[in-house]
């Protein structure tokens, strides 16, 4: 499929798919059609690894570490060990995210709960550590 149909299928702009074509992370085939310009065409696996791309990203990975790997698995593959290395860190990463999401929603819910009683005491606060229920003194 050309780049309108790929990307239309990847949910992507075009734009994007070239910045990931530059970038090493998708590797279309070319075609004799388009004379200096040939034509790149995607596959199914390319809409797939576009996928990934895009699901990693929203996890936290970087586009320069997903070129890495990309790479990785182009050139020779990624060995168990390696694989299980890529794993652990996004597990920790992940672990870390759900960690830092815990405390904004206990926040929230002790300043709704706060706001629900009338705000009566001190309000609820968000620190650096996160939740912090020694709480802004009311003025």
């Amino acid at each position: 499929m050309l780049i309108g149909a790929f990307a239309r299928r990847a949910g992507l702009s075009q734009d994007t798919v070239r910045f990931y074509v530059r970038k090493g992370l998708l590797a279309p085939q070319s075609s004799h059609r388009g004379g200096r310009n040939p034509y790149q065409i995607f596959s199914e696996r390319d809409v797939s690894t576009a996928l990934m791309i895009r699901f990693a990203q929203s996890l936290g990975m970087p586009l320069k570490e997903i070129a890495v790997i990309a790479s990785e698995l182009a050139d020779k593959g990624l060995s168990a060990q390696r694989e299980m290395e890529i794993i652990d860190t996004q597990v920790a990463r992940l672990e870390e995210k759900a960690a830092d999401l815990a405390r904004l929603l206990a926040y929230l819910h002790a300043k709704r709960d706060w706001m629900a009683r009338g705000k009566p005491g001190d309000e609820p606060r968000f620190s650096e550590e996160g939740l912090c229920l020694t709480a802004i003194a009311s003025e």
